[in-house]
């Protein structure tokens, strides 16, 4: 069996949407999927691991990387900065690793003008006051800090028709056959089938397709 690159997904979400969440599940259901691991300026929060939910660099160095085009894509949030290395994302779509990007909207458009194939995927809460009480459930921000984040979220949430596709995260399992069925239908598309079954096109179809 031929082996074909594989495709950069963009998914955003505001903060308590669960993205996260949903991304984390779908990994476990979908093989020869990775999600990137970004470079962060943010500190390290109770039970992340450097090297696997994030890169965490002091300023510095972020700015060093930057300087060397080392970033896909790269972008303030929260007065915190996050960037994509691009030689780890080439190095996974060209081994036919399927690669998504949990990004914000201006790290998607940065993507998205570099690789217009990209797949743009964001989730939206049920409701503001969902959102809200997801945030506050998390118990690890002051009342202002969430309110910030819910002004940030509208924000956010104004860039939903730049994107491909369009969830809601109201019931998880409902939200999460929906994620797998954009993942599973363009694994399906002729031109990827073409050479990935080849062998088996050329069997059942030995005068050519």
């Amino acid at each position: 069996m031929s082996q074909s690159k594989g495709h950069l997904y963009v998914i955003s979400a505001p903060s308590g949407a669960g993205k996260t969440s949903l991304v984390a599940a779908l990994l476990q259901e979908v093989n020869q999927l990775e999600v990137s691991v970004s470079h962060t300026t943010r500190k390290i929060r109770p039970g992340e691991q450097d090297g696997i939910n994030y890169h965490f660099v002091d300023k510095p160095a972020f700015q060093a990387l930057v300087d060397e085009g080392a970033f896909f894509e790269h972008a303030e949030v929260f007065g915190n900065f996050y960037g994509t290395s691009r030689p780890a994302i080439n190095k996974r779509l060209e081994a036919g690793i399927d690669v998504i990007l949990e990004i914000d909207w201006q790290g998607a458009q940065q993507v998205r003008q570099q690789l217009p194939e990209a797949l743009g995927i964001f989730i939206l809460p049920p409701s503001l006051q969902a959102l809200r009480e997801r945030l506050n459930a998390r118990g690890q921000d002051s009342a202002e800090v969430i309110e910030g984040r819910m002004q940030q979220a509208r924000n956010e949430m104004s860039h939903w028709q730049e994107y491909d596709y369009l969830l809601v995260n109201d019931e998880f399992s409902q939200a999460l056959s929906e994620l797998k069925a954009i993942f599973v239908a363009k694994r399906l598309e002729l031109a990827k089938q073409r050479l990935e079954k080849a062998s088996l096109l050329a069997e059942l179809l030995p005068t050519g397709v």
